[in-house]
């Protein structure tokens, strides 16, 4: 009797870490840097890089396994995917691979008993709530990256402070939507961000987010700039439709969205307010997602 759980340890483990140490190697990481990237000891990856594992062939020759490796290799190489993330995306993998798949198929070879029966093995969740979680955190860092890379984006930092934002696909609250804690600020012509993206931590940014979303708007993403009527101007040019609300009128959030609900723009789209007492004035920038809102800030300082 044989597990498919036992498919996984004896080849697709060994296999994929492998492919990963390699990768990662090709992309500059010491020996012991990837060790610490995938968590095994710097004599495993030693052994990895030299043969001493036993690997499969068709695992590794399947597309949809070395595009995962690739991926997960760029991102642990430029920050935008955690450990946790890179685990949960090789698990949901796994367990496609294990219904009625490649690694179903090996389990059958394994047990030929098994191909009697047609019914599939779904053990897994590839939708789970913590898969989507890490994806809009590994989005707002590449989000991040491209701001951080953009040089003129420092000036266009408000006093208060910028933060990028993007909500889970069924946001509700704030707490639905990752941002920078302690927003991004301009230190002698320097966008500084503080640190990674966690949820929960950007009330007014992730308010703005989620009326406009609740006017209708299809966006999960959003960032403020300084407010500029020439900047406002320059981002209708490049056809972003730009919407006024009165940031005076009750909060926020409800006059954010009746200006939404009634300019009804298609996105990305500018939402603005020019100010009012002890109120700075501020744009903002909405999208389908953070790199994409960061893209249009590059572009805007070019």
């Amino acid at each position: 009797m044989k597990f498919v759980e036992e498919i996984v340890v004896e080849e697709f483990l060994p296999t994929v870490r492998s492919m990963l140490a390699a990768d990662l190697r090709d992309r500059g990481f010491t020996q012991r840097e990837v060790a610490d990237a995938l968590g095994i000891s710097q004599s495993a990856v030693s052994k990895y890089a030299h043969g001493g594992v036993a690997t499969s062939d068709r695992i590794s020759g399947d597309e949809r396994v070395r595009e995962l490796v690739e991926r997960i290799g760029d991102g642990l190489a430029t920050g935008d995917v955690s450990r946790v993330q890179a685990l949960i995306e090789l698990e949901v993998l796994i367990r496609q691979l294990e219904d009625g798949d490649l690694l179903a198929e090996r389990h059958r070879e394994a047990m030929p008993e098994l191909r009697e029966y047609d019914a599939a093995f779904d053990v897994h969740d590839p939708e789970s709530g913590a898969r989507t979680t890490e994806q809009v955190r590994s989005s707002v860092r590449r989000g991040l990256r491209v701001l951080r890379n953009t040089s003129g984006f420092a000036g266009l930092v408000p006093n208060v402070g910028s933060n990028l934002v993007e909500c889970l696909p069924e946001a509700t609250d704030v707490e639905d939507v990752a941002g920078v804690p302690g927003r991004i600020f301009d230190v002698r012509g320097t966008a500084t961000i503080p640190s990674d993206p966690e949820f929960g931590v950007s009330e007014h940014v992730a308010s703005i987010l989620l009326s406009a979303r609740e006017a209708g708007a299809p966006v999960r993403s959003a960032v403020n700039v300084r407010y500029d009527p020439e900047l406002v101007d320059a981002l209708r040019g490049a056809g972003y439709p730009a919407v006024e609300f009165d940031a005076d009128r009750d909060a926020d959030r409800p006059a954010v969205a009746d200006a939404v609900r009634d300019a009804d723009p298609a996105a990305p789209f500018v939402l603005y307010q020019t100010g009012g007492f002890g109120i700075e004035p501020i744009t903002y920038l909405l999208a389908a997602d953070a790199p994409t809102v960061a893209r249009i800030v590059r572009d805007l300082t070019r």
